[in-house]
């Protein structure tokens, strides 16, 4: 069963199904309120705080945590002069109201800035109260805090403030769990149990602090499922039942990652329960189970028995970073293409409708960093003047499947996890209502935006023009097409572009076909892939080239996406 309240030093996950505060009293009583004003005790003890010096002279006794409740449960039924008549050892508490103001403000604050969770566990029936009223539970526990934090300060200050500030003082999100089983082998015993996310709602702007802001590192293959040696208490965890392209994933993550786990509502739909239930998954992810030596481990195994592909990254401080989420996943899923003879696109793909009526689907492949969604983000500048249209098919990773003799590209994501600095500036904040953001005072800050549907990233779209993203040469040429499959395998294999941080390498790199995850660590069958993929986009006389962004050369991070867009919406028209 999971606990009623549990708090670490980023998130706080409140059980609504245990405890729901609906009065002041119940929300001063709850355990809750008594932790998080432990809490701040005791950071104020650790900081040796001078206004810790203060309160101990004023108040009636050291055992400041109980004073404080009792003060508390009193100011929301009295003003402080009808207190000081029936317990005059307050007087002089009340001739010092500055420094309990500092400390209600204070704590007020070290609520506030906590990642603040709740969650409400139901039954598979869909019209059960507790889901109908989730909502407007999650709203009405914001406006007890708001209330319950004025009354305290107002009955001290004997007055109304004259400016009120409606923030999102309760929960910053929620998740709606259910007890649906799930057919599992049993090689899957120790998650089976784990509560499955069935809804999850949150109030923007979303913004988490995350410890680490760049993923370093392959994923490994193991030669044995990770699910024998990990250890994990399962009300620790949570099942994210994701929609990855045409895979169907069962994201399991400890609730120490409870940002990461809910933020996949922005990349990935979650699967309805018909999707699921009686159904084995083909991608399983163990995200935060711990190892004895709390090591760092960025594993993946394919079970042959059970076609299913698993992940697991353990429990550390370097991990705790939305790309070891969601790049796992996508790992998992190439892995599972490329098995079926599908090759795994690193790159964005788009369908255009230009002014003039043509209509094209156009690919750019490339690593982190090399300017594909720099130029997504310059096609989306320049739709006004260019465009009628534009639908995004994916953004950070695909797939190119042979049907028909035709190559169809297919997406995985709904959303788009990008640098805020690759953004028009301002356009974030224009999505704020939509937006996750993540860390974004430190470099490399980064925003998590829906962009397309699931619909659009699963219908399959015929590649009309397939682009490599070219960072780093300073040319006066834009465009440049092959004219051998021998030439563009060459310049798409090497996968070489200029890294600029979003990753721990730096200077010039390669990695194979651009794509680290999946085709890396199965080199050879993606090449043969490769190999049979652009013969047959070269026998279907589809263009196959290069697109120069410039993306990392100095002055150009901007321009040069938005010249490249330019040049090929230009081209395209001619």
């Amino acid at each position: 069963m999971i606990k009623e309240f549990s708090i670490n030093s980023n998130n706080v996950i409140v059980n609504f199904s245990i405890k729901y505060c609906q009065t002041e009293k119940e929300l001063l009583d709850s355990k809750s309120f008594e932790k998080i004003l432990h809490n701040q005790i005791k950071y104020l003890q650790k900081q040796n705080a001078s206004l810790l010096d203060r309160l101990h002279l004023i108040m009636p006794s050291t055992d400041l945590e109980n004073e404080f409740l009792r003060l508390f449960k009193l100011l929301i039924i009295m003003d402080k002069q009808s207190i000081a008549e029936v317990n005059p050892e307050y007087l002089k508490v009340f001739q010092h109201t500055s420094d309990v103001i500092d400390f209600i403000e204070g704590l007020y604050n070290y609520w506030r800035g906590l990642e603040r969770y709740a969650l409400i566990q139901t039954t598979g029936d869909k019209s059960g109260i507790q889901n109908v009223n989730f909502i407007e539970a999650k709203n009405a526990f914001t406006n007890l805090v708001l209330k319950t934090y004025r009354r305290i300060e107002e009955n001290l200050m004997e007055k109304d403030q004259n400016i009120y500030r409606q923030l999102s003082a309760g929960i910053n999100a929620g998740i709606v769990l259910t007890d649906n089983k799930i057919d599992l082998p049993s090689t899957y015993d120790k998650v089976e149990d784990i509560p499955i996310i069935q809804k999850i709602v949150f109030t923007p702007p979303f913004i988490i602090y995350p410890n680490e802001n760049k993923r370093s590192g392959l994923f490994e293959r193991s030669d044995v499922n990770p699910i024998d040696y990990i250890e994990l208490n399962q009300s620790h965890f949570f099942c994210y039942p994701a929609k990855v392209g045409s895979s169907l994933a069962f994201v399991y993550f400890h609730r120490d990652f409870m940002n990461h786990g809910v933020s996949l509502c922005n990349l990935f739909d979650l699967a309805e329960p018909e999707e699921y239930i009686n159904k084995s998954p083909d991608l399983i992810y163990v995200f935060g189970a711990r190892l004895p030596k709390h090591e760092k481990r960025t594993v993946y195994y394919y079970d042959k028995k059970n076609d299913i592909h698993v992940g697991y990254v353990s429990n550390t401080k370097e991990v705790d970073y939305f790309g070891y989420m969601k790049k796992m996943i996508l790992t998992l899923h190439n892995l599972r293409m490329i098995k079926l003879g599908n090759l795994p696109i690193h790159g964005a793909m788009v369908h255009i409708t230009l002014k003039n009526g043509i209509e094209k689907t156009i690919a750019i492949v490339g690593d982190s960093g090399a300017g594909k969604s720099e130029s997504l983000e310059a096609f989306r500048t320049l739709s006004k003047k260019y465009l009628k249209e534009i639908k995004i098919i994916f953004d950070d990773m695909g797939s190119f499947h042979i049907e028909d003799g035709k190559v169809i590209g297919y997406g995985t994501e709904i959303g788009a996890f990008v640098r805020l600095d690759d953004l028009e500036m301002g356009y974030s904040f224009k999505e704020m209502d939509r937006a996750i953001f993540m860390n974004p005072h430190r470099q490399n800050a980064r925003v998590l935006l829906p962009v397309s549907t699931y619909d659009v990233v699963t219908r399959g779209y015929e590649v009309d023009i397939l682009l490599y993203a070219n960072n780093y040469e300073d040319t006066n040429d834009v465009l440049r097409f092959f004219d051998t499959p021998e030439k563009a395998i060459d310049v798409f294999s090497k996968g070489r572009r200029k890294a600029k941080g979003t990753t721990s390498e730096s200077g010039l790199v390669e990695s194979f076909f651009a794509n680290p995850f999946g085709p890396v660590q199965e080199e050879q069958a993606t090449t043969k892939l490769i190999n049979q993929y652009f013969n047959q986009l070269f026998d279907n006389n589809i263009p196959v080239g290069e697109i120069y962004t410039k993306l990392a050369i100095p002055t150009f991070e901007r321009k040069g996406p938005e010249q490249a867009a330019k040049q090929l919406f230009k081209w395209l028209q001619q």
